[in-house]
């Protein structure tokens, strides 16, 4: 092949690329070309192939042979046909990558993890020069993550773990970037910053893939944009001529209403109190002198920006934290000498953290019966009223078709409606979302927020952390706002 990139950016050519999975086709004959200075955006429902197809550019998943079908990658005046001589120049930054870290308890300095980038490693290996340092240092300043430098890893927020992966791409000084659903989990302000570091990529060679479903979230630098239908390119060009907003539509706000009628039976009922709590996480503050009540028939929102406590505020309601002495939790039914345990069987949580705690060899319906237990994985036999319930949770959330495939074999967007369906089981009193629609498509997002909006109506008790206010759901109560760990505002929910 004559034509090659010579440059330190790489070239990739895709001609009728197929992958199944468990004999079911996951891409179909997929050809697509990024050239170096193209920054492309791709599209498509939960389970369209798109996390897929991003890890195969990148060389973690193989296609599945085919007559005809090649992959190509142009670097440095080479041609070659296979991406593992090239890995070590394409970073790529998503929820899985991410999990990883959770899954195996790395559990480093932000420092120390952005170091790997410029080692290319997985874990420290080498130690950093005074060079390294200064880059880091840069990296970590200009996506205004410097004051995190020397916290641990997993004492991060989500949205803050995401700005260091990103960083630790960016220390590699890659020849492609792939970015899958970067934005999920960036408050406000680092929503801004993320994008502006995309919008200012148009100045450079390097190309980018943005895999995402919210159209508020392709950058103005974009330029082209591949749209996957059922694992079939159904787009395949300029930006401007895709028409994304067909596959990408923004949710309608809610209104914030008053609680519905249905709900005043339940209502008042005492699930959850916080007295002067304070939570500490590696020997640092993470919650400061929180008070809350928490009653049937109420539905919570709790935002702020990374970092200011929300997802230690929920884990700690479900169980997951102490609270410091000086401070109080007090939980319905759990006096000393009941296990937790009990609380946890009738509370519904929906988390990033689990899509990590749970083994990617579990299939789908063993998943949702754990939920019935609060446990992860099945530590005993499911009886035949497991089973049951779990195929009424599947089809609640339209999942009977997955009931019995492996957790690998599902999109992120497909396994967070598995964890719905795992937290509604027991048909909760409580149910704890923390970013529950991260990576869920608009038509999902919506059908979720119906079920949420009925769940709360009935009396079940809602609290969800969210960056997005056209997420609160229905009937939206109160809220709490959070500010690095204390609470700015908590009662009845503000009109905006």
């Amino acid at each position: 092949m004559a034509e090659s990139s010579a440059g330190p950016y790489i070239d990739v050519q895709l001609r009728g690329i197929g992958l199944k999975r468990a004999d079911r086709s996951i891409l179909r004959d997929v050809n697509w070309r990024i050239r170096p200075g193209q920054r492309w955006i791709l599209a498509g429902a939960n389970g369209a192939g798109k996390t897929q197809l991003l890890k195969l550019v990148a060389g973690s998943v193989w296609p599945t042979p085919g007559a005809g079908a090649s992959r190509r990658y142009l670097w440095r005046g080479e041609v070659w046909a296979s991406p593992r001589l090239v890995q070590e120049a394409i970073a790529y930054v998503g929820a899985e990558r991410q999990d990883k870290y959770e899954r195996y308890g790395w559990n480093q300095t932000v420092r120390e993890i952005v170091g790997t980038g410029v080692h290319r490693t997985d874990i420290p290996l080498h130690a950093l020069s005074t060079a390294d340092g200064r880059r880091i240092e840069r990296l970590l300043a200009r996506l205004a993550i410097g004051h995190l430098s020397e916290r641990a890893f997993l004492s991060l927020s989500y949205g803050e773990r995401r700005l260091t992966l990103l960083a630790r791409a960016l220390a590699a000084r890659p020849g492609l970037l792939l970015l899958d659903e970067l934005l999920n989990g960036l408050d406000a302000d680092n929503q801004k910053r993320a994008l502006s570091w995309l919008n200012r990529s148009a100045g450079s060679r390097l190309p980018w893939v943005l895999a995402t479903h919210r159209i508020e979230d392709v950058p103005g630098s974009a330029s082209h944009a591949l749209v996957l239908e059922r694992g079939r390119v159904v787009y395949r060009g300029l930006l401007k001529n895709a028409a994304l907003a067909r596959w990408l539509r923004s949710p309608r706000a809610h209104v914030v209403q008053a609680p519905r009628r249905a709900r005043t039976a339940r209502a008042g009922r005492l699930l959850v109190r916080l007295t002067g709590a304070s939570v500490y996480l590696d020997e640092s503050a993470v919650l400061t002198d929180i008070s809350l009540d928490l009653r049937a028939g109420q539905s919570w929102i709790v935002h702020g920006p990374n970092g200011s406590g929300k997802t230690t505020l929920l884990r700690t309601l479900y169980g997951d934290h102490g609270v410091a002495a000086g401070g109080r939790i007090e939980r319905a039914g759990i006096t000393p000498g009941v296990p937790l345990e009990i609380f946890r069987r009738r509370v519904g949580l929906v988390a990033p953290h689990l899509q990590a705690d749970h083994a990617q060899d579990l299939i789908v319906e063993d998943v949702v019966v754990s939920g019935a237990r609060a446990s992860i994985g099945l530590n005993e036999a499911a009886t035949r009223k497991d089973r049951a319930a779990a195929r009424r949770a599947l089809a609640r959330f339209g999942l009977l078709r997955f009931a019995k495939r492996s957790l690998r074999e599902l999109s992120y967007g497909q396994l967070r409606r598995v964890l719905f369906a795992r937290a509604w089981i027991n048909e909760p009193r409580l149910l704890i979302l923390d970013e529950p629609f991260a990576g869920v498509d608009t038509p999902t997002r919506r059908a979720l927020q119906g079920i949420i909006a009925d769940l709360a109506a009935s009396g079940t008790a809602i609290v969800m952390a969210t960056h997005y206010r056209a997420e609160w759901p229905q009937g939206t109560t109160h809220e709490l706002e959070l500010s690095r760990g204390r609470s700015r505002y908590g009662g009845r929910v503000r009109a905006f």
